[in-house]
């Protein structure tokens, strides 16, 4: 049992038992998030110098209790809490140990109680290491970059870190002059004074902790659709300004890759969409709630390359309006967004479908049968199997139903559970209502079976 958990089971043995729901809600992610309440609301308050990475926060988050407790539990590694407050309560006292922040109100909170906690902290923010590397806040060569995936968010704001747990946001930056802050939803206000310059941002949608970001750089933005029609998506690309030409020719087919999505899945489901392009060269690029960021390397018009931006944009389908409510059902974001690579293929004649299937297929099969799609277990969850095998089970399924079914229960799917999270289950039962198949006899050899299925012919 780790310092924190063992501390707040003797204080509050109601609350934080080891190994309860309450202290470690989703078993892929022990010690992070809780649901004894719920956050519907984060307001956060960021002064950020680049030169010595010091950062000054303060964060309001707007929760409701769903269980008695008499203990709040966040999510907060490798900075410090000077100050909690409670409006419309007393705080008892406050502390951290490990990666918890513990606050104690006066009085027990009651399922369904509303409550505010303003909370001020500082330091100096690094990303947290884990079984995915590092992971949260961390300096570019000249600037920052913040990797939530899948709890950085602790490294950077106090969090109910757990994908389930979803609310709009409001991020106001403060930084030297000469920098662009780029952060979840739309950009709200922004004003320049002397040394430095603030950048205000307001994300309606709810957003899991994970997706939420903050990107600082000397970024110019640039246009991706200017000449855009009425009701299309609005698209922009902020650059450092020698990559503009690299990335408006890497960038060039995104509004195509849009408009096909958008009549594969639904109506896109945000006010608009920025790519941020780091100076930096990234192993991979990363996925946040409206937005995406690249590298400097992810600009060539290669397959690679152009493979891996059809895939951050079908991510703002899956994984970020539907989240999956627990880490075990993650294919649910990258099968489908592995599959929408394969839509892009086709769609720009590099390769069918089919094919993409056949080649992924021909692959999986000469790796490890020793893993379970539906339930990879946190180790595995990002091997690319499941990526692979996840496509594979949407292509089985689509054959078995037909296109005109297949993407009719897309659509279904990405509008009926807008916004919200989501399980494989609700998947099956969506499928089943929508194609009149038996979808969990055709799902369940993909993702409950080690065994590699045959390839389903086309």
């Amino acid at each position: 049992m780790s310092p924190i958990a063992s501390a707040a089971a003797e204080e509050f043995p109601a609350e934080l038992p080891p190994a309860t729901p309450a202290a470690a809600p989703d078993p892929y992610m022990p010690g992070h998030g809780t649901d004894v309440y719920r956050v519907t609301r984060y307001e956060l308050e960021l002064d950020y110098r680049i030169s010595s990475n010091h950062l000054g926060g303060r964060a309001t988050l707007h929760a409701v209790a769903r269980r008695q407790s008499s203990a709040i539990v966040l999510d907060l590694t490798g900075l410090r809490a000077t100050k909690v407050l409670m409006p419309g309560r007393k705080v008892r006292k406050f502390n951290q140990r490990a990666e918890r922040l513990v606050v104690v109100p006066d009085t027990a909170l009651l399922p369904g109680d509303e409550f505010t906690l303003d909370i001020r902290y500082e330091g100096n923010p690094a990303p947290r290491r884990g079984l995915w590397g590092e992971v949260g806040w961390e300096e570019l060569s000249d600037g920052v970059l913040v990797a939530g995936q899948p709890n950085g968010a602790a490294s950077w704001f106090p969090c109910n870190d757990h994908p389930r747990d979803k609310a709009s946001y409001r991020i106001a930056v403060t930084t030297d002059a000469n920098y662009r802050a780029v952060c979840n939803g739309v950009l709200v206000s922004h004003q320049a004074r002397s040394s430095r310059e603030t950048w205000v941002y307001e994300q309606s949608e709810p957003m899991a902790s994970y997706l939420a970001t903050v990107q600082i750089g000397r970024y110019e933005l640039l246009p991706l659709n200017p000449d855009r029609t009425a009701g299309e998506v609005a698209q922009t690309a902020a650059v450092p300004a020698e990559l503009s030409a690299e990335a408006r020719a890497g960038l060039a087919r995104q509004p195509q890759m849009m408009r096909t999505f958008t009549s594969r899945f639904g109506p896109y489901p945000f006010a608009d969409y920025t790519v941020v392009v780091t100076e930096d060269v990234l192993e991979i690029p990363l996925e946040a709630q409206s937005l995406s960021i690249f590298g400097r390397n992810h600009l060539t018009p290669d397959w690679e390359s152009q493979r891996l931006i059809a895939h951050e944009l079908s991510h703002q389908w899956f994984g970020n309006s539907l989240t999956a409510a627990s880490w075990k059902d993650i294919w649910l974001h990258e099968g489908f967004a592995c599959y929408a690579e394969w839509i892009w293929s086709e769609e720009a004649g590099i390769m069918s479908v089919a094919d993409r299937a056949r080649a992924a297929w021909r692959m999986l099969n000469r790796e490890g049968q020793d893993l379970l799609v539906g339930d990879p277990g946190p180790e595995l969850m990002f091997d690319d199997r499941v990526y692979k095998r996840g496509a594979l089970a949407l292509h089985a399924v689509r054959l078995h139903c037909g296109d005109l079914a297949f993407f009719a229960l897309l659509h279904e799917w990405t509008g009926s559970h807008r916004h919200g999270s989501v399980t494989t289950e609700d998947f099956i039962v969506a499928a089943d209502r929508v194609t009149g198949m038996d979808a969990e006899a055709v799902l369940h050899p993909w993702l409950y079976q080690e065994a590699l299925p045959p390839l389903p012919a086309s």
